[in-house]
């Protein structure tokens, strides 16, 4: 799960396992595997940062 921010300034949390792909239409637009969108206020690249910390959290393993 990713946090990002509305046009509203309302934050909202998004599964990333179900985001299919991410383009600025100017705005960023955030299209899930079900076909909603979403459209948020973080650039593409931060939403891409945001993904990417969230997969290596879920995949990285740590000894105890």
């Amino acid at each position: 799960m990713i946090r990002a921010t509305r046009l509203n300034r309302k934050e909202f949390v998004v599964n990333a396992e179900l985001i299919q792909y991410v383009e600025e239409t100017p705005d960023t637009v955030i299209t899930l595997s079900n076909k909603e969108k979403i459209l948020v206020v973080e650039p593409v690249e931060e939403i891409i940062r945001r993904v990417l910390a969230y997969q290596r959290s879920i995949r990285t393993f740590k000894s105890p």
